[in-house]
């Protein structure tokens, strides 16, 4: 009984971060040496990951942009946390805020998440670097449930 209040202490927790994150990150993304621009850009993705304390993800998406730029990409994320489980993502879709130029979109994201699921999955997270902002969502398959802090990290892929 005392393992089970604690770990409704622990999950309730969580949540509760969760739901307080949305309302903290139009602060956090003012950095000074804003690279804002005009060019909206989304990216189409599929991901794998699985978590055992440690999490890590690969996948690959195509990043498409308002100018016409469009880049295939290869995503990777590391992090730890409260995690148990794996789950693949085949078809998801993430929105950027707006940059001057694709090549901003480069490099590592900050990821707080939480997730979970049983055979059908859901994922949404939001990431920054910078005062650029990426949300993620996606449908797929696994099971497991968590919280974690990560980094998620967009490069080019190599040919």
């Amino acid at each position: 009984m005392r393992n089970s209040l604690k770990s409704i202490s622990i999950l309730l927790s969580v949540f509760s971060f969760l739901i307080l994150f949305p309302q903290i990150r139009p602060a956090l993304a003012k950095a000074p040496g804003s690279k804002k621009g005009n060019v909206k850009c989304t990216m189409d993705f599929s991901l794998k990951s699985w978590s055992v304390f440690y999490k890590s993800a690969k996948g690959e998406g195509v990043i498409k942009c308002s100018n016409g730029q469009k880049a295939a990409v290869q995503l990777r994320g590391h992090g730890g946390g409260v995690t148990f489980g794996k789950f693949n993502i085949p078809d998801g879709t993430g929105e950027f805020t707006p940059v001057s130029k694709l090549e901003d979109l480069y490099g590592k994201y900050a990821e707080v998440g939480g997730e979970g699921g049983a055979g059908k999955a859901r994922t949404g997270h939001s990431l920054s670097k910078d005062d650029i902002t990426l949300d993620l969502k996606g449908k797929g398959t696994g099971g497991g449930f968590g919280f974690d802090f990560s980094g998620f990290r967009i490069s080019p892929m190599k040919k």
